[in-house]
């Protein structure tokens, strides 16, 4: 795995702290420039299914015509991906999210650093896991969980959250360690 250049891995400060996972979001850095386009991409960042040009439009607060054309610029882009033909519908492209993310983890932090986040976070699902004793916290109905062990329903949420994030950054942190040359994900470039 080739390491990355070294204006691009943190410092020895930088180094002590650990990832902001959830400030991991640079496919806006990329594409961010005036308020017409940032507004178009917050729109199509937050969709959760399906939307035609005018849905995202309506989002966005700006006109169905400039959409279409920042739609399209997106599906070049991979920031979404285009479902239906007519209407033409698109969706956020959840893959291209997690292929920024990972880059970005690639180019902060060395491979060392990496995988002591992972071991991290893998100690932390697993113990998660053996307090509610299943593999998956879809396996695990909050509110009979919460009558069982005299909690809150917010408390075990609370639980269930973090485990879910866990095995998230582990996803994240594996692909991050694991550099697949010939995975076309890990090739792509952003245009």
């Amino acid at each position: 795995m080739d390491e990355p250049a070294s204006e691009l891995t943190a410092d020895g400060e930088e180094r002590g702290d650990r990832p902001d996972f959830d400030a991991l979001t640079p496919p806006d850095e990329v594409v961010r420039g005036d308020r017409t386009r940032d507004d178009f991409l917050d729109a199509v960042l937050g969709l959760d299914s399906p939307a035609t040009a005018s849905e995202v439009a309506d989002l966005a607060g700006r006109g169905a015509d400039a959409a279409r054309e920042y739609l399209q610029w997106f599906d070049r882009m991979g920031i979404v991906t285009r479902v239906t033909d007519s209407p033409a519908t698109y969706e956020r492209n959840q893959a291209y999210l997690n292929w920024r993310r990972v880059q970005t983890l690639r180019d902060e932090y060395t491979t060392d650093e990496l995988l002591d986040f992972l071991e991290t976070e893998v100690d932390r699902a697993e113990a998660l896991a053996e307090t509610f004793g299943v593999d998956s916290p879809d396996a695990v109905s909050i509110s009979e969980r919460a009558t069982e062990d005299g909690r809150s329903v917010e408390s075990v949420w609370q639980d269930l959250a973090a485990w879910r994030t866990a095995r998230r950054r582990i996803t994240l942190l594996e692909r991050a360690v694991t550099r697949d040359e010939g995975n076309e994900t890990d090739q792509r470039t952003p245009v």
